[in-house]
């Protein structure tokens, strides 16, 4: 039997007045899921455990089926992980995202513009951070480059305990109240305002602006945390695993969890990823020896942030059409009984454009036995209207484990 994960990152939503009273799940043409959702069993899952913000860490280590509450220290330190930096015990680290904020004259009155800088290229991202490094980086304070906007800022002998905001949180608000509180607080501030003087006039930023996009002028700290550790995926599942994802965070928590990390040329994060060389990559893994694997696609996260309505609705028809059509279809003429989860981490809906903990729908199908609870589609009412809930995020891979053996 092979299990497979199919993560739609923040794919959940609200009802939309554009989308004629619909949300996207339900606006989107999805023949595949659909007919899947026929024989499959329909349901709501909390993925986010009271007392946790509704982040993708917490989310994806959830449907993972890593409970928070043992494993969770902090966003960050799952990335660092993934960039390949080696934490020590008494590090903390923090979220770096190059950000667009405006340009009033004193750092506190600007606005959030944007969380990404335009989806800024990682060529373009690492030879700013390369460039902050030689002003910012301090004895003790280290700049790490990532991917895109994502970066990471080690503090050696560090302490938590911040209010520390997500820059997706405020997008076009001002950045006033949100700004770092807490032992390091101005320290943290001090680089912020810091790197605005150094990025402001780069001539990386004035070629974006000349091409009307938007300026990497500034560096935003968040997610704090502290090194990790998660138990090993075989030794608690049975499975040998593997995870597909152009995002560190996700890449992060397979590396701690002893997983197979499959790379995808042209993965972005966002709706312009490669879709169908993420089905291909999975299929191939599954046909050549794993058991499992975690397709993860950050795509309705991103539109979701955004605001992006017509984009949301593309990611999912593209998660429908070259990722679960292509799956079902070359698994089930190489003959191989399968187990697949449909589902997002946690919702991302456009009307607020963050993350929201409300539950989330799941749909979970079985080559072997007809799970069906009389839903003809997969989407957020058919979740709620079947009855079925699940308390806890890790419950959702149980269910998997549990239909494979039952069958």
């Amino acid at each position: 039997m092979k299990y497979i994960i199919v993560l739609g990152d923040g794919m959940a939503d609200y009802k939309l007045k554009e989308l004629g009273g619909k949300t996207p799940l339900q606006y989107a043409k999805t023949p595949h899921i659909d007919t899947l959702a026929k024989h499959a069993e329909i349901g709501l899952c909390k993925t986010v455990p009271n007392g946790f913000k509704p982040g993708s860490d917490v989310a994806n280590l959830s449907v993972m089926g890593y409970d928070p509450h043992d494993c969770y220290t902090g966003r960050s330190p799952l990335e660092a992980v993934s960039i390949g930096i080696a934490l020590e015990n008494t590090d903390v680290t923090l979220r770096c995202n190059l950000v667009t904020v405006s340009d009033e004259e004193n750092y506190e009155d600007k606005r959030m513009l944007d969380y990404s800088a335009g989806e800024i290229p990682t060529r373009e991202a690492q030879a700013l951070v390369s460039y902050l490094k030689e002003h910012l980086d301090e004895e003790d304070m280290t700049l790490y480059a990532g991917v895109s906007y994502r970066h990471c800022l080690v503090v050696q002998n560090g302490k938590t305990g911040h209010d520390l905001t997500p820059p997706h949180d405020i997008t076009g608000k001002p950045i006033k109240g949100h700004l770092p509180e807490g032992p390091l607080g101005a320290r943290y501030l001090s680089m912020m305002k810091k790197s605005y003087e150094l990025l402001k006039d780069h001539p990386i930023n004035r070629a974006r602006i000349a091409a009307g996009k938007n300026p990497a002028n500034s560096v935003w700290f968040w997610g704090e945390g502290t090194k990790p550790s998660l138990e090993n995926f075989e030794q608690k599942y049975g499975l040998k695993g593997g995870v597909i994802s152009a995002v560190d965070l996700v890449k992060g928590i397979g590396i701690l969890a002893g997983m197979k990390i499959i790379n995808v040329a042209g993965a972005t994060g966002n709706y312009d990823t490669d879709f169908a060389g993420k089905a291909n990559a999975a299929l191939n893994a599954l046909l050549g020896g794993l058991d499992f694997v975690y397709i993860h696609m950050e795509a309705p996260d991103e539109c979701g942030h955004q605001g992006d309505i017509a984009h949301k609705v593309y990611s999912i028809e593209q998660i429908d059409e070259k990722v679960v059509g292509p799956l079902t279809e070359g698994l089930a003429a190489a003959g191989e009984p399968f187990i697949m989860l449909i589902c997002p981490d946690r919702p991302t809906p456009i009307a607020v454009r963050t993350h929201v903990a409300d539950p989330v729908p799941y749909l979970l199908y079985s080559t072997a036995a007809d799970l069906g609870c009389g839903a003809d589609r997969y989407n957020e009412d058919a979740a709620k209207n079947s009855g079925v809930f699940l308390q806890e995020g890790p419950q959702l891979l149980q269910k998997m484990l549990s239909a494979g053996k039952s069958n």
